[in-house]
């Protein structure tokens, strides 16, 4: 089964064809967004109200783009990989505009699989394990692949 950080690989894979990337550094751009991505989720979990920040965007209750999470990736982004290129402003503003994307992506793919009208840890673990007690199956990763699979390009 693949990790979090393979799914989110995967997205930016997917939203990066979209976008023109010199070859000589796509893998340090792919794996900058990757790391923002992720970095953002670790950060923010760690902070207080992180975690309520995190199921907001994963449940689909607040949009990517103005989601806090989404901003600390932009951030990381531009800090740790984009302020290392030499790229034009063209190329910057579109391989930023792929981290809401890819957040947008991740966004209500936790749902309520008890029934008991929340999500809560116990709904995370049914997610994760790819059970509920409602009938479903497909798992978290299963239902994101197969929102994200039309769209999934191989580099």
């Amino acid at each position: 089964m693949a990790n979090i950080t393979d799914l989110i690989l995967s997205q930016v894979k997917s939203a990066a064809g979209s976008v023109e990337i010199p070859s000589n550094i796509k893998d340090t751009v792919l794996n900058g967004l990757t790391g923002a991505i992720t970095g953002s989720l670790t950060k923010t979990a760690a902070k207080s109200g992180g975690i309520d920040q995190i199921k907001a965007l994963l449940t689909g209750k607040e949009k990517a783009a103005s989601s806090p999470v989404t901003a600390l990736a932009g951030k990381i982004f531009t800090t740790d990989t984009l302020s290392k290129l030499k790229l034009g402003s063209g190329t910057k503003n579109a391989l930023m505009a792929l981290i809401p994307t890819v957040m947008g992506k991740l966004g209500g793919i936790l749902k309520d699989q008890d029934g008991d009208g929340d999500v809560d840890l116990n709904d995370i673990i049914l997610s994760l394990k790819g059970g509920s007690s409602t009938g479903s199956s497909s798992g978290i990763l299963g239902a994101a692949t197969s929102v994200l699979g039309g769209l999934f390009k191989k580099s």
